[in-house]
C-alpha cells in the first residue's frame, strides 16, 4: 500500500490517538489537530509516557471552528479524518456535577433543537464558526454537525479525496434525541454536497479499552444486551439504540479506519459488523 498522508482532527482523544497509531504503524504521515496538541497520555493510555510510536505523529494545535488555524495542515492530504464531537453538553455535565438545577438543566439539554453555527452551507471557505447559543454552547449541533461539515467542505477545497466522519450507531435513552440526530444530519449533508469526495461514515457503538476501567463494565453489559437483541430479532434496537448495539474496542475501530482509507472501494455508511471485517482485513495484513 503506498504511504499516505492523514490529517485526524481530535487526533489526540480516546480513538484518536489511536487512529494516528494504526496509521502511524503503516508509515503513513500523520497529522493530529487538536486545541491542546499533544495528548494528556494519562487520559487516553495506560501510561502517563508518551509512547514510542508518537514520534512520527504531528501534534499539531488548531480549532476546528476557526478553519484558518488548520488549513495549511490539510495540504496534499490523501484523507481526513473528524473525529471528535461531544457526548454531552454542558447543561446535562452541569446536571451531573450540581453546577444546574435539575429541571433547567435537563429542559434545555434535552429541548428540541438548540443553535450551531451560521449555516455551514452558505459559509465561505476559511470562514470562522460562529456558535449561534448566546452563552457560546458547544452544542451537538455546532460539535457533532457543522464542525464535521465545515471541515468535509475546507477538505474538499483543499482537493482532499477522502473524507472520515465518525458518527455512531444510534442514540440511547439516557442521551438527548440530537445526539444522534445531529451526527446524522452531518452525514446526508457531506453526502449530498461534496459528492465527488469519497465519504467514509464509520457508526461504531460503545467503544472500551482497558486503559479506561469504567468502560469495561458498561461494554460488558452492552455485549449482554447486544447478544439478547439478537435473539429477539433486533427488536431492542427501537427502545435502546447503542445500549444494545455490540460495544467495540477502540483500536478495532482504528484500525478499521485505517483499512477504510486505503481501500479505494469502502465508502459511505460501515456499521459494526463491516468495522469488524475491515479491523480483520487490516489484521490478517500484518500476518503476511
Amino acid at each position: 500500500m503506498a504511504k499516505k498522508k492523514i490529517v485526524v482532527a481530535g487526533g489526540n482523544g480516546f480513538l484518536g490517538t489511536r487512529i494516528c497509531k494504526s496509521a502511524a504503524a503503516r508509515g503513513w504521515d500523520v497529522v493530529s489537530l487538536s486545541r491542546s496538541g499533544e495528548p494528556v497520555w494519562s487520559s487516553v493510555t495506560s501510561s502517563t509516557e508518551a509512547p514510542p510510536w508518537s514520534k512520527s505523529v504531528s501534534w499539531q494545535k488548531a480549532d476546528l471552528l476557526k478553519p484558518a488555524t488548520y488549513q495549511p495542515m490539510l495540504k496534499d492530504a490523501d484523507a481526513v479524518v473528524h473525529s471528535m464531537g461531544i457526548l454531552l453538553e454542558a447543561d446535562y455535565k452541569g446536571v451531573l456535577t450540581g453546577k444546574e438545577s435539575i429541571w433547567g438543566g435537563l429542559s434545555r439539554a434535552f429541548s428540541a433543537t438548540k443553535g450551531g453555527s451560521q449555516n455551514p452551507l452558505e459559509r465561505g471557505v476559511g470562514e470562522e464558526l460562529r456558535a449561534q447559543e448566546q452563552d457560546g454552547q458547544l452544542t451537538y449541533e455546532l460539535m457533532n454537525r457543522d464542525s464535521a461539515i465545515a471541515l468535509a467542505q475546507e477538505a474538499n477545497a483543499q482537493k482532499v479525496p477522502s473524507f472520515v466522519f465518525i458518527s455512531a450507531a444510534a442514540g440511547t435513552p439516557i442521551l438527548p434525541k440530537r445526539y444522534i440526530t445531529t451526527k446524522r444530519d452531518a452525514e446526508s449533508t457531506i453526502a449530498s454536497s461534496l459528492p465527488k469526495m469519497r465519504n467514509i461514515f464509520l457508526r461504531p457503538g460503545f467503544l472500551y479499552d482497558s486503559s479506561r476501567k469504567f468502560t469495561l463494565p458498561i461494554a460488558f453489559f452492552g455485549g449482554a444486551g447486544s447478544m439478547i437483541n439478537s435473539v429477539v430479532g433486533g427488536r431492542l434496537t427501537a427502545l435502546a439504540g447503542a445500549a444494545v448495539e455490540k460495544p467495540l474496542k477502540a483500536d478495532l475501530v482504528a484500525e478499521a479506519v485505517v483499512e477504510a482509507i486505503g481501500d479505494d472501494s469502502v465508502k459511505g455508511v460501515i456499521t459494526t459488523e463491516r468495522i469488524e471485517e475491515l479491523a480483520n482485513k487490516a489484521w490478517r495484513r500484518t500476518m503476511l
